[in-house]
């Protein structure tokens, strides 16, 4: 069943619905510009929106990531989650109930 809520203390919602704790803040990760970014990128969804697969710590994640430009590099901000496998396929398991409740909800 699908949970919303704060982030637990135990780790399990770490990069869930409570936030991004899996990154570093914005500051930390200055180093990461467009072209330093180690995500495969699948598409963009906005204007400065982006869908991307990539390894951070060692495990590969689905990042849904805004991206801002500073002195003209394009970097990845805070606004954003990144999702480890085990919740990436919880999210793309529950796909069509999500589809279904957005069309009964628009």
């Amino acid at each position: 069943m699908w949970r919303r809520g704060k982030k637990r203390s135990d780790g399990e919602g770490a990069g869930g619905w409570g936030g991004d704790s899996d990154m570093a803040p914005a500051s930390k990760r200055a180093k990461d510009s467009e072209d330093d970014f180690d995500g495969i990128v699948v598409g963009e969804i906005g204007k400065n929106r982006r869908v991307s697969v990539r390894s951070w710590q060692g495990r590969v994640v689905v990042d849904i990531r805004e991206f801002y430009v500073k002195d003209g590099k394009t970097l990845p901000g805070r606004k954003g989650i990144s999702l480890p496998m085990d919740q990436w396929k919880i999210l793309r398991d529950h796909i069509n109930e999500i589809d279904k409740l957005v069309k009964e909800n628009s």
